[in-house]
């Protein structure tokens, strides 16, 4: 009765019992995706780096208030200070904040500041990368 150690699988090579195997496969999940040397059949398009950036450009999109914000941004061409930006919801002036911030560190907006307001304006570069990532997915 010799045994055979080929890896982390011990095979009994006189009764071809495969004992440690099915300890193994029930560890490292089921075994008919353990084809050693084939590929996956289906391979996602973006890498894991890309998809993080792209899901973090959508989710900042994904808010109501955050889609009025660009709405007003995007139709006051120029910069809004937040002090207008502000008046313009029934929100305070700390959540308003939080959502600029959310924009700012999605790419979406940008802001210049000018002594003690802050100016907003929308990067328009994003706002078409985001209609991309979109387009994207839906072709």
């Amino acid at each position: 009765m010799a045994t055979t150690n080929q890896g982390n699988t011990t095979r009994n090579t006189q009764s071809g019992s495969t004992g440690s195997l099915s300890v193994l496969s029930r560890q490292s999940g089921s075994t008919h995706h353990s084809s050693v040397g084939v590929g996956p059949k289906f391979v996602p398009a973006l890498s894991e780096d890309e998809a993080i950036g792209q899901a973090r450009l959508l989710k900042a999109l994904a808010d109501p208030t955050r889609l009025r914000i660009l709405s007003l941004l995007s139709r006051y061409e120029g910069e809004v200070c937040v002090f207008e930006i502000v008046e313009s919801f029934t929100l305070e002036q700390p959540t308003i904040s939080h959502h600029l911030r959310i924009l700012r560190d999605a790419g979406l907006v940008d802001c210049r500041k000018k002594g003690l307001w802050a100016y907003y304006y929308v990067r328009r570069e994003a706002l078409n990368r985001a209609r991309d990532v979109i387009s994207g997915i839906v072709s």
